[in-house]
């Protein structure tokens, strides 16, 4: 469970390696995301020469949370740290 503004490791090879989240497409009042949502994210910061920049606006999955995340056969799964995927705007 991740709420706006919290800082996410990015887990690709976008060029991006921190974005804070900043919103949910398609919802206005919507202040939390969990495992496998979308959404919008600021770049924090990059590596150089990346296509990426900071300070650019990108939409995101979610990864991999610390808050556990119960599965239907019972058991829970979390992570140590919080992390997103960059994907295409298009």
């Amino acid at each position: 469970m991740l709420q706006l503004r919290s800082i996410l490791v990015v887990a690709d090879n976008s060029g991006a390696k921190k974005i804070r989240l900043i919103g949910v497409p398609g919802f206005s009042k919507r202040h939390s995301v969990s495992l496998g949502d979308l959404i919008r994210a600021v770049v924090l910061e990059a590596i150089p020469n990346a296509p990426v920049k900071k300070g650019d606006k990108v939409n995101a999955v979610i990864v991999r949370t610390k808050k556990e995340c119960r599965r239907s056969d019972g058991s829970y799964v979390r992570f140590s740290d919080n992390a997103a995927i960059v994907v295409d705007n298009s």
